[in-house]
């Protein structure tokens, strides 16, 4: 199976990133065979800061993002959404890359799953 989470909103203040991530996190452990493909655009793009600080006790959008990417899944990044915001590539986590609406669009017709927060 191949899966397509696109998110939306910002990392923190409303917990759609947070619970997206979450299910990406278990669809991995039920099935590791599963493809993994998180697309961030809009204010989404600032999950994949690098070197974010949260509150102890507060979950941690930069580790989730880690966690997909060491499960072997891809995290792409709206690369026009990224020069709206200032954010250089280089300020990203590592195994975030920059992309465009067409590696979307690849992914959404490879996909047999797709989902959006």
């Amino acid at each position: 199976m191949q899966f397509v989470l696109i998110f939306n909103d910002p990392p923190y203040g409303s917990e759609r990133v947070y619970n997206g991530l979450r299910l990406a996190h278990a669809l991995a452990r039920k099935n590791p065979e599963t493809k993994i493909t998180v697309f961030l655009m809009a204010d989404a793009v600032l999950a994949a800061r690098a070197r974010q600080q949260t509150p102890e006790g507060f979950y941690n959008i930069e580790l989730m993002l880690k966690r997909v990417v060491s499960a072997g899944g891809t995290v792409l990044l709206c690369g026009t959404c990224m020069d709206a915001r200032g954010l250089p590539e280089s300020g990203m986590i590592k195994g975030a890359a920059g992309s465009t609406m067409e590696a979307l669009a690849e992914a959404t017709l490879a996909a047999t799953h797709i989902l959006t927060f």
